[in-house]
């Protein structure tokens, strides 16, 4: 059945959209690895989706992306345009961060209330968009604890090994965590 299915771009879209019936969904979940082509129309309709020109390469979440911005730019950003920096630096550290560590502003997250953190021992932590409000993340963690950096993607390995179409800005640095830069940078400047 998989050899007959062809994951058409508009199949891609409805999947995107929310819009896609049962019986594809039924069929794209029993295809038994995901093709090449099927990543590219993924890209493409997220591009059609997105209000700005720069390249997709990956989604990092809900209406968060990597972008190529050229001349050798990589770059997370936000589906309303914002530009979180270099991929390679952990965007939270650019966002507007809530926190909540008392047990009160916890439990209006959090319910039933044997599933609130405990405070003291634990905090909330939201990240969102500074440009757009758009909530990208929720951390719960010890108080203290770093920011959590969940993904740093080897771009240029994906791009080369598995999809056989390198990136026009493959280098050796990009796949390298650049995110202790940021905050020697607030040292410095503190």
């Amino acid at each position: 059945m998989s050899e007959e299915f062809s994951v058409s771009r508009d199949l891609i879209r409805q999947l995107v959209e929310g819009t896609i019936d049962d019986d594809n969904t039924e069929r794209l979940l029993k295809l038994p690895r995901k093709d090449k082509d099927r990543f590219l129309n993924y890209i493409a309709v997220l591009q059609e989706r997105v209000p700005w020109d720069d390249r997709i390469l990956l989604r990092l979440g809900d209406k968060l992306y990597v972008v190529s911005k050229g001349a050798g730019r990589r770059e997370t950003q936000c589906e309303c345009g914002h530009s979180f920096g270099d991929y390679r630096e952990n965007w939270k550290l650019k966002c507007r961060i809530r926190v909540r560590d008392t047990l009160e502003r916890m439990a209006e997250v959090y319910d039933p209330a044997p599933a609130v953190p405990e405070a003291g021992w634990q905090e909330i932590r939201e990240f969102f968009c500074p440009g757009c409000a758009t909530q990208h993340a929720v951390e719960v963690v010890a108080p203290g604890y770093p920011v959590v950096f969940e993904l740093l993607p080897d771009l240029d390995r994906f791009y080369r090994d598995y999809l056989g179409q390198p990136l026009a800005d493959e280098a050796g640095d990009w796949y390298e965590d650049r995110s202790a830069q940021v905050t020697a940078h607030w040292k410095q400047a503190g």
